[in-house]
């Protein structure tokens, strides 16, 4: 059997699981299928996710209840201005031998040693305390005392903010804001959806979320992610795409040109490229599609353009620029077929 065969196999594997976990999600969570869907993608893409929403819908239910169906350790850590760098990763500790009644510095792992991390409100803590928690983000290891402490695997951060309360509030500089694989707008449930929760969470029924995979698992999936061919025509899209949204670019769009500050590094390029495949293996399939490009072009570059004054002014959002964008690049492969 060749390695082909056994990734197809693999796909299709995690094409199933995904139907699994969202199945015991649906337990415990109403609607929210987009974000379902994205957040799986950044962990089987090995990326972060920003969660931008306001209180109250269901975020963190939903983060825990991922964990519990990835088998995933899971910890919350709500960020406050008074919070210290040594609270997230840690800090060395003077123990006595009982023994020999030496003294010596141990380090105690903070809540960053964890699988799942929720990072409640990041935009409420220092820049210090930021720095700290995307450092680790990045490197995924904790520097301590000299010694390097390496992160469980797999490791992901979902960090949260409020878009209403900016009173008091840190906002994360751009370089770092670029750091996190999916900005994932969680928006109001509909009316319908609403109504379920009502019913659903008022009663005295408490559902059991079953385990559906475990860590070792997850990064077996990972690295068939990665292995998943892409076309150059997929390439090209993504590369047209991102370069599109740079207004010094001598062929970006006119209204680019005219509304945008600054475009998209070759970091999103790319993010649309390992989530493409990544949305792609699961919905069981082995090629990326220009669709898949498409589909991930909101969560990915909405936090890596700045729109000007001008395009304030206009009302324009990072969001309707984008759309902008998809519409304006065109999407036949053929003219990206060499």
């Amino acid at each position: 059997m060749t390695k082909e065969t056994d990734d197809v196999k693999a796909v299709e594997a995690l094409g199933a699981a995904r139907d699994k976990i969202v199945t015991e999600l649906r337990k415990t969570i109403v609607g929210m299928d987009d974000v379902i869907d994205e957040m799986m993608i950044a962990i089987f893409a090995r990326g972060h996710c920003l969660l931008v929403g306001v209180p109250g819908l269901a975020k963190t239910l939903l983060v825990s209840s991922l964990a519990q169906t990835m088998s995933l350790s899971f910890k919350r850590i709500q960020f406050t201005p008074d919070l210290m760098p040594s609270d997230i990763t840690g800090t060395e500790l003077l123990q006595e031998d009982p023994e020999t009644h030496e003294r010596r510095f141990k380090f105690q792992k903070g809540p960053v040693f964890t699988n799942l991390l929720l990072a409640d409100e990041i935009n409420r803590t220092p820049p210090k305390t930021q720095a700290a928690l995307l450092e680790a983000m990045q490197e995924k290891t904790v520097s301590s005392g000299g010694e390097d402490y390496k992160l469980d695997a797999p490791f992901f951060v979902l960090a949260t903010q409020n878009p209403i309360e900016q009173e008091g509030t840190y906002p994360l500089p751009e370089a770092q804001l670029d750091r996190f694989l999916f900005n994932i707008m969680v928006k109001y449930p509909s009316q319908k959806e609403e109504l379920d929760i009502m019913r659903s969470v008022t009663t005295d029924d408490e559902p059991v979320v079953n385990e559906v995979v475990d860590a070792k698992t997850i990064l077996d999936f990972q690295h068939v992610v990665r292995r998943i061919p892409v076309a150059d025509h997929v390439f090209e899209y993504a590369a047209a795409l991102v370069r599109a949204t740079r207004p010094d670019e001598a062929d970006a769009p006119d209204f680019v040109k005219k509304l945008m500050a600054w475009g998209a590094g070759p970091r999103a390029s790319l993010n649309l490229i390992i989530a493409g495949k990544a949305r792609a293996a699961l919905r069981g399939r082995c090629h990326v599609a220009i669709e898949d490009i498409q589909a991930l072009s909101l969560p990915i570059l909405r936090h890596r353009i700045i729109p000007n004054f001008a395009a304030r002014s206009e009302g324009m959002t990072p969001d309707t620029l984008v759309e902008k964008l998809l519409k304006t690049i065109p999407a036949d492969e053929k003219l990206y077929k060499k």
